[in-house]
């Protein structure tokens, strides 16, 4: 872009003075001026499609006497050159008929430029280098910065090719020339026999075929349900190849016990036998330890009969003396712990009514000491003996 440069009136005055540009009048910095002989110039790219015209103030100051001064306003005019492109004047939504006859005007298209050349606009329409001749469609110049869309053969197929695409070239006639390239999209549409539209959708094509809407529907529900089905039967089956931690009762493996119902406890387990803390007069055959299998079966040693009514704490001393001595035993890793209470004791009883048995004699005369409130206590307790009787 140019500027008109001017010189500042009244700065050959015979004072001399020094310029400044009001910053109030020019926010963004696009222009300076020279602060002696009053050129103006800019620092930054001007645009006249955007702001043709600029306002500003200059400020004159004398040199001698900084008091005198005045404010001079300047009008700055931003000059056009030809530095944009035509293009399309608006966006087009362009269809031809699939019964169309060769010849037949389709679509006239119009440009605009952003610049404002002296003599006017002139525009030109042309086909693009690359594709001189198109077969589909003839670009015809209206000479009226206008051109016209026309038919080339006779009737388009939408299931063949549903949308053309038809470049145009497009310049104008200002110097420097500056030129661009504009598609329209034409589309293939079904048309009555007055060429009105009817439908340009692919909708149409399957309604064409035979397929309603309703039948789309009804397929895409079918395939989102077997889809379901697939997933639930891959997860069941996944479900299935899990086994239990025990398939049958005759899985031997260590440590795991299996209980069919609630309940079982020591009935349950080999681990020791408590038959004989519950009933100390039984008689007992020497049996192997049934929690650690020995690695050699010694003989079978025979117990002395148990007596009657024999202590519980007695029984197990003869026990565990039994076992001490035996030399077949060998010292297995178990450990048997019993609580005995021992023998029963007498207590005596602590209720305060027995003390009025006691033989020896209490002295309560003090009760008469302690005042008149005591008085009826004391005459209770601090009488004769006769009286107590």
């Amino acid at each position: 872009m140019s500027c008109n440069l001017k010189t500042v009136p009244g700065m050959m005055s015979l004072f001399p003075a020094r310029y400044s540009v009001d910053r109030h009048t020019d926010m963004d910095r696009i222009f300076s001026i020279h602060s002696e002989n009053g050129s103006i110039f800019t620092l930054k790219p001007l645009d006249r499609e955007s702001t043709p015209w600029h306002n500003i103030t200059v400020t004159a100051t004398e040199i001698n006497n900084s008091k005198q001064s005045s404010h001079i306003p300047v009008f700055i005019r931003i000059l056009d050159i030809n530095d944009h492109a035509p293009e399309f004047a608006m966006y087009y939504e362009t269809f031809v008929c699939e019964n169309a006859k060769p010849g037949q005007l389709i679509q006239t298209v119009s440009v605009m430029d952003k610049d404002d050349p002296p003599r006017g606009h002139k525009f030109f329409f042309e086909p693009v280098p690359e594709f001189p001749l198109n077969p589909n469609f003839t670009i015809v110049d209206n000479k009226d910065n206008t051109a016209g869309i026309m038919t080339r053969k006779d009737g388009y197929s939408r299931s063949k090719m549903s949308t053309y695409l038809l470049p145009i070239l497009i310049f104008d006639n200002d110097y420097p020339i500056q030129s661009s390239t504009g598609t329209l999209t034409i589309r293939v549409c079904a048309c009555d026999n007055q060429g009105n539209m009817q439908s340009c959708s692919a909708e149409a094509l399957v309604l064409s075929a035979g397929l309603s809407t309703g039948a789309l529907v009804a397929i895409l529900l079918c395939v989102i349900i077997l889809l379901v089905l697939v997933v639930l039967f891959a997860a069941l089956k996944k479900q299935r190849k899990k086994e239990p931690l025990i398939i049958s009762k005759d899985d031997v493996r260590d440590n795991i016990v299996t209980y069919n119902d609630e309940g079982g406890g020591e009935e349950d387990t080999q681990a020791f036998d408590i038959g004989t803390l519950r009933n100390p007069e039984a008689r007992e055959d020497s049996k192997l330890r049934r929690d650690v299998m020995p690695e050699t079966i010694f003989q079978i040693r025979r117990t002395v009969p148990l007596w009657e009514n024999i202590d519980v704490q007695d029984f197990i001393h003869r026990r565990l003396k039994e076992n001490d001595s035996d030399p077949s035993a060998p010292p297995y890793d178990s450990l048997a712990t019993y609580a005995y209470e021992g023998n029963d004791s007498i207590a005596d009883s602590l209720s305060s009514l027995e003390s009025l048995t006691a033989d020896c004699n209490q002295d309560y005369d003090y009760l008469s000491d302690w005042g008149p409130r005591f008085k009826k206590l004391a005459d209770m307790y601090g009488g004769d003996d006769s009286d107590r009787d």
